[in-house]
């Protein structure tokens, strides 16, 4: 019989106990009502004493994940997957909030322009490193020791 991947293997036994999905399928139904209480509650405009400490958080919070993902495909980290879509998460977030809060038409179109050219497409390259781990090793695997047999050929 044919050795299965991990991937599959976790899948036929999962490793972590049932109850786990149970707590997360009731959090994510207790959430509902909060969303909709807070839909009919919440003022359209609010004056924050710390909107620059709120974004700045989030741009040091993006600049972490980035960097753990690069040093955990560097290091072929177990925990790739982790940070990768951490990075991707904290990208989307930011286009949301970019494009949500802007304020103006030259304002919105900046704010529209970098999510679609910048933030999401570096989202999505986090989610494919995130989603497909295993060819994504293989082939930095291969171009870092390309790289590394040109480098030592040189010398």
């Amino acid at each position: 019989m044919a050795e299965q991947s991990p991937t599959v293997e976790s899948l036929l036994e999962p490793k972590e106990p049932r109850w786990v999905v149970t707590i997360l399928v009731l959090v994510s139904i207790a959430l509902l009502p909060w969303v909709l209480w807070l839909t009919l509650t919440l003022p359209s405009r609010h004056v924050s004493e710390h909107w620059d400490a709120a974004w700045i958080g989030l741009d040091v919070a993006e600049i972490f994940a980035f960097a753990l993902t690069a040093y955990a495909a560097w290091r072929r980290a177990p925990w790739l997957q982790g940070a990768a879509s951490a990075a991707g998460t904290l990208l989307l977030t930011d286009a949301w909030f970019d494009v949500l809060l802007s304020t103006g038409d030259e304002k919105i179109w900046l704010a529209v322009g970098q999510a679609v050219l910048s933030e999401i497409p570096l989202a999505i390259l986090c989610f494919w490193i995130a989603w497909d781990t295993a060819r994504f090793m293989r082939h930095w695997q291969g171009v870092t020791s390309r790289g590394g047999r040109r480098a030592r050929a040189r010398a």
